[in-house]
C-alpha cells in the first residue's frame, strides 16, 4: 500500500480548515484516514494558531516511505521538519 500524506478539507464555504492526515494514495480526498497527523487553518491571524503537527509520527511515516503532496510537503519544510527527506 502506498501513502501519502496529504491534506483532508474541513469547515465551511470560504473558511477552510484541514487535516493533515496519512492516507492510501487511492483512497479519495475526504475518504479513510490511517492516522491523523495534524491540522492546518490558513485563516489564523497568529502564525502558533495556523499550524499544529505531531512530528515524532510525521518523522516515522516518511521514514517508512511515505510521500507528501506538494502543499504538506511546503508545510513541512516551513516548520523546519526533515527537510532531507522531504525535499526528495
Amino acid at each position: 500500500m502506498a501513502v501519502k500524506l496529504r491534506l483532508k478539507r474541513f469547515g465551511r464555504r470560504h473558511q477552510p480548515f484541514f487535516r493533515l492526515n496519512a492516507m492510501d494514495c487511492r483512497s479519495p480526498r475526504d475518504g479513510r484516514v490511517i492516522e491523523e497527523l495534524g491540522w492546518y487553518d490558513p485563516k489564523a491571524k497568529e502564525p502558533d494558531k495556523q499550524l499544529s503537527l505531531k512530528r515524532e509520527r510525521i518523522a516515522y511515516w516518511l521514514g517508512n516511505g511515505a510521500q507528501p503532496s506538494d502543499t504538506v510537503r511546503q508545510l513541512l519544510k516551513r516548520q523546519g521538519i526533515a527537510a532531507a527527506v522531504v525535499a526528495k
